[in-house]
């Protein structure tokens, strides 16, 4: 049998127009402003009109550490949201949008996959809305008008050795890291080093996925710091008198983007901030909309829970005032098995004391999800060379976590495929058993913040900072940033910064490169290890794939 491509399957999917799946949220067509016809943005006026409904139940899907052999997060999420559609709830999902750079380097896009997509999916792995774009240019607008003003005068002392605001491109394009800007003679400024970050590791991104609206937008726009005076007293984006103008940029793109499911349900895709360099959630607009239209809300968390949705529940529900009433966390046997020591190429053989030992990483996200006080049930995303016995092996694992693993198979099936997950779902939302709390309090001191993150949550024996870090975290708590929450910045593959490193491991340390002051999103941002705020391509980019057939169809996305 022919296992048909997730393009394949998209492309043959009967789409109905935008404006009937809004209706079944019960938004006007006047208030959708149409992208062709299967795609568009909501109205701001539409959206603060909402303001005084009931907040429908959320449900944040994440996942175990990710692996080669695929978790299937976002493809769980739509699942899910299809299943609680299919028994009979009004249920939406929110998730991000695709950046160009994993598009085009080994990731793939950020659709879902097989018979539980968002669609259509070569436009939303592609331009979609253009909201990329905006962020983009709302970035560089900044950038260069820092440059601008240097030239023309410099009447604000910026010390241009200490200039914070690097510039973006949604690529994955390392030459860019570092650079050497203005550079061939007076006309073109003062030479000077700087360096590109991919869109989604933007803080203009960060800003735009925590605003309430456009007035919050320009605020945290004009609070962001690009630079520091001779004085060291800082620089912001509002003395730069940029805000405004960024605003004006972003004002279509702040507009949630509605789309659809394989099954024709509703798909809220808006915002795409990485989760192991940025905070890794959708837009807090998007998720209060939704949460204000349906009686179910499924949203994701990138990467894994360690990652994602400790940002989603210490960042994301702090900023927004929301909440989850449960936590999906997927894994699949081929995951668990690379995380028991695996290699990629014998994954297909059944392994069930690898599946044992590989639980181990399962386990410590069981661990971590339960100190946020909010009930976790383990989706297990099924793969059709997965073994009877490996599956027990989880489910067995998990009933010692006092949790319950449920298998799904909704990237064959569909919502058939999550019938009994949407169940379970609904019967834990009913028990009322949450009791959110964050991981640690505003006013813990910023270095005692890192430090509980890195051995509750990493389960590391200590965090390494040099002199430099503690004392430029000092200088910000004294100048009244100490109140922020942390942003970590670390590899995605392991609890440790070695990403070769799988498990649970413990008695490690996590080595703080830098810290980086959002002060317009809200967040310190702490780099650890190697990771980059600007990738690379593989050796075989995705996009050495991807083409025009000759039909004028596009080829290779996946």
């Amino acid at each position: 049998m022919t296992v048909k491509s997730d393009i394949e399957i998209a492309r043959e999917a009967t789409k109905k127009p935008i404006q009937e799946i809004g209706e079944k949220l019960g938004i006007p067509a006047a208030d959708l402003v149409p992208y062709g016809h299967d795609k568009a943005k909501l109205s701001a006026a539409f959206i603060k009109a909402q303001a005084h409904k009931k907040n429908g139940k959320l449900i944040l899907v994440t996942a175990i550490s990710p692996t080669a052999a695929g978790e299937g997060k976002t493809t769980t999420t739509v699942g899910l949201g299809d299943g609680l559609n299919a028994i009979g709830k009004k249920a939406a999902i929110c998730i991000r949008e695709a950046s160009l750079g994993p598009c085009f380097g080994m990731k793939g896009g950020a659709a879902g996959g097989g018979y539980a997509q968002v669609i259509p999916m070569e436009d939303m792995n592609l331009h979609f809305t253009g909201d990329f774009h905006a962020i983009t240019s709302a970035h560089n607008l900044l950038a260069a008008m820092i440059d601008n003003h240097i030239y023309w005068g410099n009447k604000l002392d910026i010390d241009s050795r200490r200039i914070t605001w690097k510039r973006v491109v949604d690529m994955n394009d390392r030459a860019l890291r570092q650079i050497t800007a203005s550079l061939g003679g007076v006309m073109n400024g003062f030479p000077r080093e700087a360096g590109f970050d991919i869109t989604v590791a933007s803080e203009v991104m960060a800003i735009l996925c925590l605003s309430n609206d456009l007035v919050d937008l320009q605020k945290r726009l004009g609070d962001i710091i690009v630079a520091y005076r001779r004085d060291k007293t800082p620089v912001y984006c509002r003395d730069i008198e940029a805000d405004g103008a960024m605003t004006v940029l972003l004002k279509d793109a702040m507009q949630p983007n509605l789309v659809q499911t394989l099954e024709n349900n509703p798909a809220f895709v808006h915002g795409g901030p990485f989760a192991n360099i940025a905070h890794g959630c959708n837009s807090v607009v998007a998720t209060k909309t939704a949460m204000k239209l349906a009686d179910y809300v499924v949203t994701e968390a990138g990467f894994g829970a360690d990652l994602g949705a400790e940002k989603f529940l210490n960042i994301k529900c702090r900023k927004a005032g929301i909440a989850p009433d449960a936590i999906v966390i997927v894994a699949t046997v081929r995951a668990v098995k690379m995380n028991g020591g695996v290699a990629k190429a014998d994954l297909g053989k059944e392994n069930i004391e690898a599946v044992w030992e590989g639980c181990a990483n399962l386990g410590r996200h069981i661990e971590n999800i339960k100190q946020f006080g909010v009930p976790a049930i383990i989706a297990i995303n099924h793969f059709t060379g997965d073994t009877d016995e490996e599956i027990a092996t989880i489910k067995k694992y998990v009933a010692t976590q006092g949790a319950e693993a449920i298998v799904c198979k909704h990237w064959a099936e569909g919502s058939k495929g999550t019938i009994n997950l949407a169940n379970k779902i609904v019967e834990l939302i009913d028990r009322g058993s949450a009791q959110y709390a964050p991981l640690y309090p505003d006013d813990m001191p910023l270095f005692e913040k890192i430090d509980t993150i890195a051995k509750r949550i990493y389960r590391a024996v200590e965090v390494m900072a040099d002199k430099k870090i503690r004392d430029q975290l000092r200088t910000w708590e004294e100048a009244g940033h100490g109140h922020l929450p942390i942003c970590m910045a670390k590899t995605q593959y392991s609890f440790t910064t070695d990403p070769e490193l799988r498990g649970a491991p413990t008695g490690h340390a996590v080595p703080i490169r830098e810290v980086r002051l959002a002060a317009g999103a809200g967040f310190i941002v702490v780099v650890c290890g190697q990771i980059m705020t600007m990738p690379g391509l593989p050796r075989v980019p995705s996009a050495e794939a991807i083409h025009l057939d000759e039909n004028g169809d596009i080829q290779g996305l996946f």
